[in-house]
């Protein structure tokens, strides 16, 4: 896998664009499965903000609805009870004010890095021509795979794919990036350079992020607020708040203040994973 870049200026009309954040809140949400005899309540009556220009990170047990969650936030489905809303208007469905960047890579395997990049604006009207080219490749140079935008994922690593996935959803000038786990499966060294490397994005644009993961010091190192969540049915524990400077390194998971964080939210997590295995037996 090649080293992430560090972060430079685009030079063309990427630079140039101003790029905004939105408020997103969760109010009361509920939503279960099948039917009503024997439904799976997954989520109960869950109310929660996620700031605009500030990146929130998700935990919470295996199996507590983290993926359901972002399927509700990014439009894929509705609540059946609650609201979920951006800029106090209601999520109706997908748009491209909200990116998602999956755990499995959804990179086209037929398409070269540059033409995945290019493919949403194409399909939508909304950019064509020598000037979304420009911008695409500007945004590949940025995030480190300018010598890569002609190779095919398959010829990518898991780090470089997961990069070109960044690139393909930010060309869409999203205010919402909504990142479910997306350094799942990545080897401990890539997965700490993705991290370093997301948050140097993250410090550039200020966009909202809403960043789901499993990994304790992963959400610390990234997060300025964390929502935990408990077991099934699902509702918040407790937001925490990061109190760690921007920008970040990994010294800093060796303070006591982190040490705190990370001692708090095992803690409630360890407690919602005990009723879990206190459920099935």
């Amino acid at each position: 896998m090649s080293t992430p870049k560090t972060i430079t200026k685009a030079s063309s009309s990427a630079k140039a664009k101003k790029l905004t954040s939105s408020l997103v809140e969760l109010k009361n949400v509920s939503k279960s499965y099948g039917e009503e005899w024997a439904s799976d309540n997954v989520l109960k009556n869950i109310s929660v903000e996620f700031p605009a220009g500030e990146l929130t990170v998700i935990v919470g047990p295996s199996g507590c609805g983290k993926s359901t969650l972002v399927n509700l936030l990014a439009g894929f489905e509705k609540p059946d009870e609650g609201r979920a809303l951006i800029d106090g208007k209601e999520i109706t469905g997908p748009a491209k004010d909200r990116m998602v960047v999956f755990q499995e890579t959804a990179l086209i395997p037929w398409q070269t890095t540059l033409q995945n990049v290019t493919f949403g604006p194409k399909m939508r009207g909304d950019k064509k021509g020598p000037s979304l080219v420009r911008e695409a490749e500007d945004l590949l140079i940025k995030v480190g795979l300018g010598e890569f935008m002609n190779k095919y994922p398959i010829q990518l690593s898991g780090g470089m794919q997961r990069r070109a996935e960044l690139a393909r959803a930010l060309i869409n000038e999203p205010t919402v990036m909504i990142m479910d786990e997306p350094f799942r499966g990545l080897d401990a060294m890539s997965r700490s350079l993705m991290q370093e490397f997301f948050l140097e994005l993250f410090d550039e644009n200020q966009k909202t992020n809403i960043f789901v993961t499993s990994e304790i010091d992963e959400a610390i190192f990234l997060a300025d607020n964390l929502v935990i969540l408990s077991n099934k049915p699902t509702t918040v524990q407790t937001v925490i708040k990061i109190d760690l400077p921007r920008p970040r390194n990994y010294k800093m998971l060796t303070t006591a203040k982190a040490f705190k964080y990370r001692r708090q939210a095992m803690e409630l997590l360890h407690g919602e994973a005990l009723k879990s295995f206190a459920v099935l037996k």
